[in-house]
């Protein structure tokens, strides 16, 4: 806390030492009037249209555009980060497979593709701010959107059948196999059916919503990064970005939050539910955080869009430098374009940078997505616990990452090659890790998947179509989960003395105890062919807690890595190309990581599902995986992917040798200005003698 409150007194000082500068020169007369009057120009004003005035002048400066920015940014990764907590919760409500979902997830990256390098080109020379708050608009949109399915389907039939206002009889009798109701109770192939489940409407409007997400944070994050860098000292622009990144930071903390909060609720508030949040047909109410992250980006939008083209004393700093001249909007043609373009391929620190930062997110992007649903089919825990890990305990050592280097990074300035050496340890740490996610498997979870499809013969199901069953498990004595009681063979079901339902004359499970090897079955026989609503219990928390802590020392080496990797990429590249970069970098990364690595593991993740909630039309969501392949094979792709590209970062080490990533301190210039004072005041001999 005493690092952050330093590291943030030390910005605000340095800029009431530069206004002090130049009251003292308005004061003693020094020419400043000409200044004044290009200072006081509408491009350095604060406001739009009647909002305008000393009032709010005074906030017109670059650690409150820190501030606005990263609150800003704060809800825009609050939005996004929604979206992934409510993907396990969105396949169960609509029946999407994982690959699908992956590719809803990448539409905001494909917009990314066609949108990020053209609008950070054009928009380095406009007003950022106000590109900034228009791509804060097109999010509230995204967030909208993503709402709309809700309102035109509702919660879902499949939800309603697990309430009390709905009643259970339906869905209870068509779990169940019995033979005199066979023809009304199992579930056929029918036309109804195929009506029912043919629908894509709501996967269509994911992926609209989604791509124009993308052109909202390609307006965002580009013009938005190079504003702050321009209008700030280079000095303090370490300070600036981790204070941005660490706001930033809080976004997915804040919105992982929110989904453990929405989740816990049904996802029809207004009806009583007949099953618990540990239940796996639990559906929590993932629309409700949609509405109220709408209302706070369009409000955010205002605030950002205030801030005047060009800070005042940014625009002092340039006048006094005597630098090149700008190139008017006007004046940008895709020529211009294309000469930064090679400027860029010839740039071997940014080259390799962008090659080792390709890798790395393609090999971390899965656990970016689909976490909370690693840990739900991992280790057996609920959607809000999933969520609530994910996006508090794990980001809160993420932010604390950032902060202490970007702390580091501004007390002791540490070199370019320095910084790149640092980023190639986190990549070797970063893969450390996820080995160890290798061997942190349940046994007891990955024995429950395996038995769950134990094959039962074709005589004990085979009098009801169990195929298109509602995914409605029921529980053996000997702690086995069936898919439902019609995969069990049950015939008939009751209510126990505790009030739970239990079901009886279960042929299957007489098959099951033949196959696996226990100690009492003969005690077991009697009770064999009962079965209790349900999947049977498993405890996985120890090996949660030991998952749990390996990620939160990922996140924090990881983020320890984020702000000295940015600084490469911001002062490798010339500043007329600063803004270009970042968004070409955009696409770039959208192309080759962002938008192949979801629907690459989304794919691998369906390809180990075990049980699918079909449909008559497709197979639906997956409900059982085979977890201990999916650990290995998951874990270790990510882990290859990680260590080819430490090598790249190498090559930006030795290539960096070379590189300034800071100015001078004002001390060293002063000294070196006093220095020239007294070598003119000297005799002529002596300066011979000195030179």
């Amino acid at each position: 806390s005493l690092a952050v409150v330093r590291q943030w007194t030390t910005i605000m000082a340095s800029e009431e030492i530069e206004a002090s500068k130049f009251l003292k020169d308005k004061e003693a007369g020094i020419n400043v009037a000409d200044d004044e009057k290009r200072l006081n120009s509408s491009d350095t004003t604060c406001g739009f249209s009647i909002f305008r005035g000393p009032a709010l002048q005074r906030f017109a400066t670059a650690h409150m555009f820190v501030i606005v920015y990263g609150i800003a940014s704060c809800f825009l990764a609050m939005a996004f980060t929604y979206f992934t907590g409510t993907i396990t919760t969105m396949e169960k409500r609509f029946n999407i497979p994982t690959k699908i979902s992956g590719l809803i997830t990448v539409g905001n990256d494909i917009s990314t593709v066609f949108s990020s390098a053209f609008l950070s080109y054009y928009a380095s020379r406009g007003h950022r701010p106000r590109w900034v708050a228009l791509g804060l608009i097109i999010i509230a949109i995204f967030c909208l959107l993503m709402l709309t399915p809700h309102i035109f389907y509702g919660p879902g039939e499949e939800a309603l059948r697990l309430t009390e206002e709905y009643g259970m009889s339906e869905s209870f009798g068509a779990s169940l196999n019995i033979t005199e109701k066979n023809d009304s109770l199992c579930h056929e192939k029918n036309s109804n059916c195929l009506e029912r489940a043919g629908d894509y409407t709501p996967i269509v409007l994911f992926f609209i919503a989604q791509f124009i997400g993308g052109i909202g944070c390609s307006l965002f994050y580009a013009p938005g990064l190079s504003y702050m860098d321009d209008n700030s000292a280079s000095s303090k622009t370490p300070a600036m970005l981790s204070w941005s990144s660490f706001l930033r930071m809080l976004g997915p903390a804040m919105g992982f939050s929110m989904v453990s909060l929405c989740l816990r609720l049904y996802i029809d508030p207004f009806k009583k539910p007949l099953i618990t949040t540990n239940d796996p047909r639990w559906m929590g109410a993932w629309w409700i955080g949609w509405i109220l992250l709408t209302f706070i980006l369009t409000i955010s939008a205002v605030f950002v869009g205030m801030f005047p083209k060009e800070m005042p004393r940014a625009k002092a700093r340039r006048l006094k430098a005597d630098g090149e001249e700008d190139i008017p909007l006007a004046g940008r043609s895709f020529q211009d374009m294309l000469d930064s373009l090679k400027r860029l391929a010839s740039n071997k620190v940014y080259v390799y940078n962008m090659l080792a930062s390709i890798l790395y997110l393609f090999g971390y992007m899965p656990y970016w997505i689909f976490t909370p649903k690693y840990i739900e089919i991992q280790y057996r825990q609920s959607a809000s616990t999933s969520t609530m890990a994910t996006g508090t305990w794990a980001l809160g050592f993420s932010a604390a990452g950032i902060l202490i280097s970007g702390y580091v990074i501004s007390k002791y300035k540490p070199s370019a090659r320095a910084m790149a050496a640092w980023n190639f340890v986190v990549d070797y740490l970063t893969v450390a890790g996820m080995l160890c996610y290798v061997l942190v498997g349940c046994d007891e979870s990955d024995r429950a998947n395996s038995l769950s499809i134990v094959p039962t013969g074709d005589s004990c199901s085979a009098s009801c179509v169990c195929e298109y069953v509602y995914y409605a498990p029921v529980c053996s004595p000997e702690n086995i989960t069936f898919i439902s009681a019609c995969h069990a063979g049950c015939t008939d079901k009751a209510i126990n003395e505790l009030g739970k339902t239990i079901y009886t004359g279960c042929r299957c499970m007489g098959n099951v105890s033949s196959i696996i090897s226990l100690s009492n079955v003969t005690s077991l026989a009697s009770q064999s062919q009962i079965a209790m609503d349900g999947a049977c219990p498993v405890d996985c928390n120890k090996q949660f807690l030991i998952f749990l802590a390996v990620m939160c020392f990922l996140k924090f080496v990881g983020a320890t890595g984020r702000s000295s990797n940015l600084l490469l990429a911001l002062r490798c590249v010339p500043s007329k190309d600063k803004t270009f970069s970042l968004g070409f970098g955009s696409m770039v990364y959208s192309v080759l990581a962002f938008i192949p690595s979801p629907i690459v593991f989304g794919w691998m993740l369906d390809s180990y599902c075990l049980v699918w909630g079909k449909t008559c039309s497709s197979k639906g969501n997956c409900w059982i995986y085979d977890t201990k392949s999916l650990r290995y094979t998951m874990n270790l792709v990510c882990a290859s992917l990680i260590f080819l590209g430490s090598f790249w970062n190498i090559g930006v080490w030795y290539h960096a040798k070379d590189m300034k990533v800071f100015d001078e301190d004002e001390k060293t210039v002063q000294a070196k200005q006093s220095d020239d004072i007294e070598l003119k005041e000297k005799p002529n001999d002596v300066v011979t003698k000195k030179k």
